[in-house]
């Protein structure tokens, strides 16, 4: 595909594709369905926080069936070893009788890894997702093992229930390209999940892209411009959430302890760039940026006792950055 209207005009087909047979499965949740496939096209890792039976596995599981991409669950548990995640070298004999070390790979040698419940593994284990998810490879003796292209860890945490589990650590959290919120279903949401799993059909989705078409669709976002003053705005946020810098927000130097992260600014522009697709346009417009804001920082920020004892949440700080740029209170960087 040389033309771009045409490539733009295939990635939003292709999405909404992979999309449609997804919803074949999973009932309602279109802004969780929706932004999993915006990281899957940013090459970004997703973060799932849910109660327990919401589907955050079906999602997951649905999705590499869609894609016909290699599947791999790793269900994390306190007594879990870093090996038991990347693999270990291990003593092998071979047919003419020498033995040597081989490395046998762990389940995270697969395109699409379910890290189900990985805030109940200890920091040792959660940390041998570090290298994966950043540098798309594991090192084990130290030799470098290239992970299988394309790559993305869904990660899941329940909210509740926290005794005896290990909140991610700040480095790690940060590697998530969104964190997305997994909602109770309404009355007739429910209805049709109900009336889907226990009727005499099983719902089940058919393949509608390759791993090839993944790798291109990354290919097409990069390639979509970002207006200086769009970026300015999606920087302005980024910078607004520090609480001492120079374009703190209100809101932010009441509430904030730290701020977002570069990868936050990234993250926003890189998603700004598929909701343009999807849309339809070639330029990138402030409501993408919007779009993206909430996902891609809710859990960049840490907020301090004040916000706790006010009720102020991650996502409620975001906003309130984002309306006070808007308003003029705070000016856009640069411009």
């Amino acid at each position: 595909m040389s033309n771009w209207d045409e490539r733009a005009g295939w990635f939003r087909d292709t999405l909404s594709g992979i999309k449609t047979e997804i919803n074949k499965v999973i009932v309602g949740q279109d802004e969780l369905v929706e932004g999993t496939l915006v990281a899957l096209a940013a090459n970004g890792h997703v973060l799932l926080e849910g109660m327990p039976g919401l589907g955050k596995t079906l999602l997951v599981r649905t999705l590499a069936d869609t894609i016909h991409l290699d599947f791999s669950r790793i269900q994390f548990t306190p007594d879990m070893m870093p090996a038991d995640v990347t693999g270990t070298n291990v003593l092998a004999q071979s047919d003419d009788g020498s033995r040597q070390f081989e490395f046998r790979a762990g389940p995270i040698f697969a395109n699409l890894v379910l890290a189900d419940e990985i805030n109940r593994a200890t920091p040792k284990t959660q940390s041998a997702l570090l290298e994966a998810m950043q540098e798309r490879s594991v090192t084990s003796s130290g030799k470098t093992h290239v992970l299988p292209e394309p790559f993305l860890v869904m990660a899941t945490q329940n909210p509740v229930e926290q005794e005896g589990t290990y909140p991610l650590p700040e480095a790690q959290l940060d590697r998530f390209f969104y964190k997305l919120l997994v909602p109770y279903p309404t009355r007739e949401e429910l209805a049709e999940i109900v009336a889907r799993t226990t009727g005499m059909d099983d719902a089940s989705s058919s393949q509608a892209a390759t791993g090839e078409d993944v790798l291109e669709m990354r290919r097409i976002v990069r390639e979509v411009p970002v207006s200086e003053s769009v970026l300015n705005f999606a920087l302005s946020i980024v910078v607004g959430t520090h609480p001492e810098g120079d374009g703190a927000c209100e809101s932010a130097k009441k509430y904030s302890r730290f701020g977002a992260s570069p990868r936050g600014a990234q993250t926003i522009a890189t998603a700004a760039k598929i909701y343009a697709l999807l849309d339809g346009r070639s330029n990138t417009s402030r409501e993408d940026v919007e779009r993206a804001a909430v996902p891609a920082l809710r859990h960049r920020i840490l907020l301090n006792f004040e916000a706790e004892a006010d009720g102020v949440s991650p996502d409620t700080l975001v906003k309130d950055v984002i309306e006070e740029i808007k308003s003029g209170q705070k000016d856009p960087i640069g411009v």
